[in-house]
């Protein structure tokens, strides 16, 4: 739907959630905010372009938020039914956005050696089937800024989630597609009711990137996995994505105390339950994405310590009270 002059949000289905994609149309082009999955493009994008009257060869761009698969895996689809449009993403995102195996190798698969922290090869496998991939025509760094013809939009590069993660602001409508770059407190499914973690990585730039989002002062935040958020509740999101990175502290800090010899991060993660979020257990462990970047921040400022033991694990201690 139009949810702005020149700006629509096109909504997919994602199994028990959903990707939302962006088009931003003006006179003379358009471009797209991520591509979701094969049938987001063929079942739903597709449609809506023609349903909506907006011709197929005025959409000349797509920005890929981020590597996820569920971001990148209609460029295939995309590339088929309009060759003519470019595929784009962050810089330091283009070796996943292009390569499914190094997607699920090195960003899935980062925690296997060092955590024992394997998804499930029924996740894997539908990864594999979904994540058409197709190389990138242009990366980009941030700063790029692109014309449709009677305004024009531009991309910023906001990392935390990925390294390469970049977002589009829109300043004629006030408006941030920002994909994945902040996330709240859960992510959610498409009833509301919480899914998993929110799975930053890098904490330090993922705050950073929330700052330099709170200094646009944007009246409409869209993401890739939420409801829309206007007004006052653009800040309250931005606020409640940085209250959970303290939050997470908190929580690390008291493991690490308590415990009775160093601890692994799925063992801190397990032994924390509840305190990180109302997860299930199969959901909880994917807490390794944002826990291992606060336990990082926290090692860098002198709180925390880790070692790896015999068996190739990580193991964390508290050093916050020699500090």
């Amino acid at each position: 739907m139009e949810i702005r002059p020149g700006l629509h949000r096109v909504q997919a289905p994602l199994e028990e959630r959903f990707v939302a994609l962006y088009l931003l149309v003006g006179d003379d082009a358009a471009l797209l905010v991520d591509t979701g999955v094969p049938a987001s493009i063929t079942e739903t994008l597709l449609p809506y372009l023609d349903e909506s009257g907006i011709g197929r060869e005025k959409l000349k761009w797509a920005v890929n938020t981020h590597c996820d698969w569920d971001h990148t895996g209609g460029n295939r689809a995309l590339k088929e039914a309009l060759p003519h449009v470019q595929i784009m993403a962050g810089e330091a995102d283009v070796p996943l956005v292009e390569n499914v195996s190094a997607l699920i190798d090195s960003r899935y698969g980062e925690f296997i050696e060092t955590d024992g922290f394997v998804d499930p090869p029924e996740l894997t496998s539908w990864i594999l089937e979904v994540a058409q991939l197709v190389p990138v025509d242009r990366p980009l760094a941030g700063g790029e800024e692109f014309d449709l013809g009677g305004r024009s939009v531009t991309v910023l590069h906001v990392p935390g989630h990925s390294p390469g993660h970049v977002a589009v602001h829109d300043p004629e409508n006030r408006a941030l597609m920002i994909g994945d770059a902040t996330l709240g407190a859960t992510v959610p499914f498409a009833d509301g009711s919480p899914a998993f973690p929110p799975t930053y990585r890098d904490t330090a730039d993922y705050v950073a990137s929330i700052q330099a989002f709170r200094a646009l002062d944007a009246e409409l935040l869209l993401t890739a996995h939420y409801p829309v958020y206007e007004g006052e509740g653009v800040a309250a999101f931005l606020d409640e994505s940085e209250a959970y990175t303290a939050r997470v502290d908190d929580v690390m800090e008291r493991m690490l105390r308590a415990q009775a010899a160093p601890s692994t991060t799925l063992e801190l993660i397990r032994a924390a339950g509840d305190a990180l979020g109302p997860w299930p257990p199969e959901a909880l462990d994917y807490s390794i994405f944002p826990v291992t970047g606060n336990l990082e921040r926290m090692e860098e400022r002198g709180l925390a310590a880790s070692a790896t033991d015999a068996d190739g694990r990580r193991r964390w201690t508290w050093t916050g009270d020699a500090a």
